[in-house]
């Protein structure tokens, strides 16, 4: 069994997704789950997790519209700057059996605080008494030390790591990236992901990308570590097969329980997924 708990869809007919402009034109046009799921097939996927791309309810409707055995969960969009339409829109996702998490795109909001407002905050309480997670996407170090405080704060409350945190792939110095990584792998309710780094500026290939997934695992351990494809923004620098290809470079020093944990169990816990 494997898992892919990192993929994206964008109808570019019913949705907006105001991050798609000219620099990334590749990708700007409609990506549906019948172009994935032959890729998916081929590279020996079994379920995904189709995780949200706008801060929009759009975009989470269309991926509960998509209807097929592969799709284990789905990580949804809520109004966390108002805990009342949160709680209502968690109402309204909750009534899909995939409904597994929340995503916001924080890197896209100018404040590099906005993690921590006290009615985000409030908001995220709600995900903690539902039993829900919560992904991060983790793009500046201020993200990640929010990561953290949320985590204390909410120890019920399961976290997720959205491409190992942007490591600095290529720079001087891998801190305070490694440092934070650490910290917060000392929270048990914090897992990271495998998933959007052959994107990243220099990193591309496997022996690029090996120390900073070496410390991921060293840190978290493979049971806390969730490949994630990352399609179809990974598309940006191959096909899902040479995705999938460096993650499986990535991990072939690891056991079979270890890469196992890592392509499907790490995913079935983190989003408390049924188990295949």
């Amino acid at each position: 069994m494997t898992v892919d708990a990192h993929l994206h869809l964008w109808d570019l007919e019913r949705v907006a997704y105001p991050w798609l402009t000219e620099a990334l034109a590749p990708i700007d046009r409609t990506f549906a789950f019948g172009e994935a799921q032959p890729q998916l097939e081929r590279a020996g996927v079994d379920r995904v997790v189709l995780v949200q791309a706008a801060n929009s309810v759009e975009d989470s409707a269309a991926m509960f519209a998509v209807s097929s055995p592969m799709v284990a969960g789905v990580v949804a969009w809520v109004d966390l700057l108002d805990p009342a339409t949160a709680s209502r829109q968690l109402d309204a996702w909750s009534e899909h059996p995939s409904f597994v998490g929340v995503r916001h795109l924080i890197h896209d909001e100018p404040d590099p605080d906005w993690l921590g407002r006290p009615v985000v905050r409030s908001s995220l309480g709600l995900l903690a008494a539902r039993g829900l997670t919560f992904d991060v996407i983790g793009v500046l170090p201020r993200h990640l030390e929010h990561a953290m405080a949320l985590a204390d704060e909410y120890p019920s409350l399961q976290l997720v790591i959205d491409h190992l945190g942007t490591p600095p792939v290529g720079a001087a110095t891998a801190e305070p990236w490694a440092g934070l990584l650490t910290e917060l792998a000392r929270r048990p309710n914090v897992s990271v992901k495998l998933s959007g780094l052959t994107t990243l500026r220099g990193g591309s290939d496997a022996p690029r990308l090996r120390p900073y997934v070496e410390h991921a695992l060293e840190a978290f351990g493979a049971s806390r570590v969730l490949y994630g494809g990352d399609w179809p923004v990974s598309t940006l620098v191959g096909s899902y097969a040479q995705t999938r290809a460096v993650a499986d470079e990535l991990l072939a020093g690891a056991s079979a329980e270890e890469r196992a944990e890592v392509f499907a169990h790490s995913a079935e816990r983190a989003y408390r997924l049924p188990t295949g």
